[in-house]
């Protein structure tokens, strides 16, 4: 179904249909009449000769010199030049995708003066798989993603190179291929196309989605491992967690008792303590937190996708052109800086249920290391160390990046967000997530085995059987010591690929 673009409405899972899944997109017919009448109001306000920031002015430091007629016609061209100044391998297909759409939202509004051409193109090379080729650093989050949307901008003029039919190839020769003008930038066009943080926003939308989806995972992984370890389900009792009351605690909750649903532990069954160390009963306050600091980040990232990220912008029913800092990256990086600290710290109580699991005096008779050859075998010893490894590059790309401005222009631009810093260093920290996360699963699904193996058997919730019948298509019990980087590998692409999650689903219903 097509994504219409109209400036307002635009949800993060539309994002990601068009951003991944190649959804088509087009002009809403009030988005293309808002974007002629602004046209319209700046031509005339440069015939009249009226002192434009970025239209008949240099940017940044130059903001004060004023450009003749002669130069205004060239001006943009240099700009985007100037500004195509990144560095680095391409930035991923979808990254770049997400950042284009959300540009064409902002000129959606009208108020950013480009000519229609400017929009149409970007959602040309949309629709037509046509993606630039952006080196995947360069930004410093305000004056917007001025290097990476910089080289997309660059296929307006016929230059740069795109990934097109699955090759890189010059932007001209695809545009030709797929029948799309050039537009070519005039006044106004070039620092209309790349002055917001869309950059920024587009990944960091991407990753509020894959989040999402990984913190549900990290529910089926605890519910395993509660399982498995004989655990007390009394503080997953919802009575508790209302009376505190904080929606993400609820709901983590709630996921994992359907986890759990109709399996022995669940219907009290079994002999366990009366209290379970943190690891295994704070998982409601712990990934419920998560929950709620990414659902406040969801709300800003939407209010930037739909919101009016430019400089300068013009109000053509007032008449008028204001420039501001509309492009600021904080109110998105703030979050997003939240957003990676919660995945390292959910991924840390994964580390210590697996710890639980491995440790024969904490895991309730399990043997040590989940091996019955302790000595000869060593089980899942490195598993952890693997784990525990990541933690730590995970806790170094913690540290906030929206408080590390580095002043820069001439001091012109002397406090910058670094959201781009944010978004790059959060998919970091959600790559080492799958792995740490895998490795759990991976433990949970030996110990659930060993039980079945050597103790008087009994029944696991629905979930959890699903998760494991999941698991074991992909990773073999482990009989015996065998090279194990195979299983870590296999188990971290599992958990992206979303497929245990999407089981479970099938079998319990929704854990949102």
């Amino acid at each position: 179904m097509t994504v219409v673009i109209k400036g307002a409405g635009l949800t993060i899972e539309d994002l990601v249909k068009v951003a991944r899944n190649g959804e088509k997109v087009e002009l809403h017919k009030g988005a293309i009449d808002r974007i002629n009448t602004c046209r319209a109001m700046l031509e005339k306000k440069i015939e009249a000769h009226e002192i434009m920031y970025g239209v008949n002015t240099g940017i940044g430091e130059f903001s004060e010199i004023v450009l003749d007629d002669d130069q205004v016609k060239d001006f943009q061209k240099y700009l985007v030049y100037n500004h195509s100044a990144g560095i680095g391998e391409p930035a991923p297909v979808d990254h770049v995708r997400a950042a284009m759409l959300l540009r064409a939202n902002v000129h959606a509004h009208g108020n950013s003066g480009c000519r229609r051409e400017i929009t149409q193109c970007l959602v040309d090379m949309l629709n037509n798989n046509i993606t630039p080729m952006v080196c995947v650093k360069g930004s410093v989050g305000a004056c917007g993603d001025l290097a990476p949307m910089s080289n997309i901008a660059l296929c307006m003029m016929g230059e740069n190179t795109v990934f097109y039919k699955g090759a890189w190839v010059p932007s001209k020769e695809a545009f030709e291929d797929a029948g799309i003008p050039i537009p070519g930038l005039h006044a106004r066009d070039g620092l209309a196309a790349i002055n917001g943080s869309n950059f920024l926003t587009g990944m960091s939308a991407l990753m509020i989605f894959d989040t999402n989806n990984w913190l549900k995972q990290a529910e089926i992984a605890c519910a395993m491992s509660l399982e498995a370890l004989k655990a007390n389900l009394k503080p997953y009792d919802p009575r508790l967690l209302i009376a505190r009351g904080f929606p993400g605690g609820i709901r983590s909750a709630s996921s994992i008792n359907k986890i759990c649903q109709n399996g022995d532990l669940a219907l009290n069954k079994l002999k366990v303590k009366v209290q379970d160390a943190y690891s295994m009963r704070s998982t409601p306050a712990v990934i419920g937190s998560a929950h709620d600091q990414l659902k406040y980040a969801r709300m800003q990232v939407e209010i930037e996708m739909n919101g009016i990220g430019d400089n300068p912008i013009f109000f053509p029913d007032q008449g008028v052109q204001l420039s501001g800092a509309n492009f600021q990256g904080s109110p998105v990086s703030v979050p997003m800086d939240m957003v990676g600290a919660v995945v390292t710290m959910v991924s840390v109580l994964s580390e210590r249920r697996m710890n639980r699991l491995n440790n024969p005096a904490l895991s309730i008779g399990l043997p040590p290391f989940l091996t019955k050859g302790a000595g000869m075998f060593s089980g899942l010893m490195l598993s952890q160390y693997t784990a525990d490894m990541q933690i730590v590059e995970q806790r170094i790309l913690s540290m906030p990046a929206s408080i590390q401005s580095i002043p820069a222009a001439a001091d012109q631009e002397d406090f910058v967000s670094m959201g781009m810093n944010t978004a790059l260093k959060n998919f970091q920290i959600l790559d080492n997530a799958y792995g740490i996360l895998g490795i759990e699963l991976m433990a949970a699904a030996q110990a659930l085995d060993l039980r079945e193996k050597y103790e008087t058997p009994y029944k696991y919730g629905d979930g959890t059987r699903k998760a494991h019948e999941v698991i074991r298509k992909h990773v073999e019990y482990l009989d015996i010591d065998r090279p194990l980087f195979r299983d870590h590998n296999a188990m971290k692409e599992l958990v992206k690929s979303c497929e245990i999650l999407t089981e479970v689903e099938k079998v319990v219903g929704s854990l949102e």
